[in-house]
């Protein structure tokens, strides 16, 4: 009772975070007096290219298809082979489940696919794992790319923060933090390392993670997570070609604002909603000079039409999850 109380106050803070954020930003959007805020969103909605936007949701679903047959890959290794269209479906839904539960998607997706392919859930959230352990490299080299594009105004922006560029300090803080984190590890360990259950539960999970290490076709994986960055920057120029505000932006400029966005999305908010509606129109106008209401009103079209391709994608995956696992039933009886 008391672990659900707990997880159901955690789920409200973020809840609030993220509604804040949203309303902080759309305070300060500034219209001209007499207009209506929700009217210049929707201006900004009807001046924008719909065939960039249209080509925005096919790379999307491209990517997302990559990125399943990426986890098929992973599964080999340890012994499970599943089918792609399984695989589509479970990422789909663990991205459906993102926008209401911060990291919520990456558990949904391995129960979806063992009700589907009887996976077993600690070790396809191995292989989850080990998918974003390469991401977050894949991530760092994107954000050094952009440092080495913009320097001079990824430092100023930075310093505009008050993060500094040539140093930094670790707060005690954090140092207590991750001591805490650690002798809380090794707690678990020895109070639970007789535990069946729970052995069983990480040898799964151990085995899941390290299937990286023993891919027959590791470059063909390496390819699919280039091919899924490329995609995701792809999207990202194919948003800002669809605005007359920034459709003038040069390469540098998208790869800059694609790693804004990524880390935005990054924060354990639903979908990103709020850190993103935060960090990437100030980025927008610091750097490139946008003037703030069309930076805003950017960000808020484009991250709710990427939001309305998850859900309808998402919930429309969940469905055939749901028709499939019903079809099955009478057969496995």
């Amino acid at each position: 009772m008391k672990d659900r109380l707990k997880s159901l106050l955690q789920y409200i803070i973020i809840i609030l975070i993220t509604y804040a954020l949203i309303w902080v930003s759309l305070r300060s959007l500034n219209v001209a007096d007499g207009e209506n805020k929700g009217a210049f969103l929707w201006q900004t909605w009807e001046r924008s290219d719909k065939g960039y936007l249209a080509l925005m949701g096919v790379i999307a679903m491209v990517s997302h298809l990559i990125r399943a047959i990426r986890w098929q890959m992973l599964l080999v290794p340890v012994g499970y082979t599943i089918g792609l269209g399984n695989s589509f479906l479970s990422v789909m839904i663990g991205y459906l489940i993102n926008l209401a539960i911060p990291r919520g998607g990456e558990v949904s997706r391995c129960y979806n696919l063992y009700k589907l392919e009887h996976t077993p859930p600690e070790i396809s959230f191995g292989t989850v794992i080990a998918e974003r352990v390469v991401d977050i490299i894949f991530l760092l080299l994107l954000i050094g790319s952009s440092f080495i594009a913009e320097w001079d105004k990824l430092t100023t922006f930075l310093t505009s923060l008050g993060v500094t560029t040539t140093g930094f300090t670790i707060s005690p803080w954090i140092i207590s933090g991750v001591l805490l984190f650690g002798f809380g590890l090794l707690y678990l360990f020895f109070r639970f390392r007789k535990n069946e259950k729970l052995r069983k539960i990480l040898s799964g999970f151990k085995e899941g993670l390290l299937a990286v290490f023993q891919l027959k076709n590791k470059s063909l994986f390496i390819f699919y997570s280039l091919a899924i960055w490329g995609l995701y920057f792809l999207m990202t120029w194919a948003v800002i070609k669809a605005f007359p505000e920034t459709s003038t932006l040069g390469f540098s400029a998208v790869l800059t604002l694609f790693a804004l966005g990524t880390i935005a999305m990054t924060v354990p908010l639903p979908g990103g909603a709020g850190s993103y509606h935060t960090i990437v129109p100030l980025g927008l106008v610091m750097l490139y000079h946008l003037p703030k209401p069309d930076a805003i009103a950017f960000v808020f079209v484009f991250h709710a039409w990427q939001t309305l391709i998850m859900i309808v994608s998402g919930v429309v995956s969940l469905i055939i999850s749901y028709l499939i696992i019903r079809w099955r039933k009478p057969k496995l009886k």
